[in-house]
């Protein structure tokens, strides 16, 4: 498959487009700080892809300033009072050290994480990272399904993990497919569009 590339900067916004074989232009915003990259078919010209950024350029703007605000976050502690994203929605955590298994539930703008007595913020993220990962893995057991029959691909196999740069990655040769464990933090629409594409 062969690509050529080009920067462009389009209100302000620098852009970088790679030209490929494919059929549909696809716009990405990639983390930590928001690098917006275009995917375009060959036959589109600069001034195609131009018109088709300035269109997407709120959602665009809107992802970007998600991406930034994420990125000056202050390193978590795992204490009470400190704010935690799920599924796009912010929640206050509030921790409680009792005896018995560790345990994160919802309740209202809480996130109430029960942990043992004397436990380390290390052990309470891990808790966390891993209660964010079985709820992203119960939405894309329905997602995937969902999509590999309208789009009639199938998924042989598919797993999260932790991303610095990326919200998914996809080997065509192997089908192997990953999804970055942020996305937990992200809106539910984020996500499907994350399968979709």
């Amino acid at each position: 498959m062969s690509t050529t590339s080009a920067t462009l900067s389009v209100r302000e916004v620098e852009v970088e487009v790679v030209y490929k074989d494919i059929k549909n232009l696809h716009i990405g915003v990639y983390p930590p700080l928001g690098k917006v990259r275009v995917a375009a078919p060959q036959r589109l010209n600069e001034e195609q892809v131009r018109l088709a950024v300035i269109q997407r350029l709120p959602w665009i703007r809107q992802h970007r300033l998600q991406l930034q605000e994420a990125a000056r976050q202050s390193p978590r502690e795992m204490v009470t009072g400190e704010s935690h994203y799920v599924w796009g929605v912010r929640y206050r955590l509030k921790v409680t050290e009792r005896a018995g298994r560790a345990q994160i539930v919802l309740s209202g703008e809480r996130l109430l994480l029960s942990v043992p007595e004397g436990s380390t913020s290390e052990s309470r993220l891990r808790l966390l990272q891993d209660w964010q990962r079985s709820e992203l893995r119960a939405r894309l057991d329905v997602l995937i399904p969902k999509w590999e029959a309208i789009i009639g691909q199938e998924v042989p196999f598919w797993s999260i993990r932790r991303m610095k740069t990326r919200w998914g990655s996809c080997n065509p040769d192997s089908g192997r497919v990953w999804f970055n464990l942020e996305l937990a933090k992200k809106a539910p629409r984020c996500l499907e569009y994350i399968v979709v594409h």
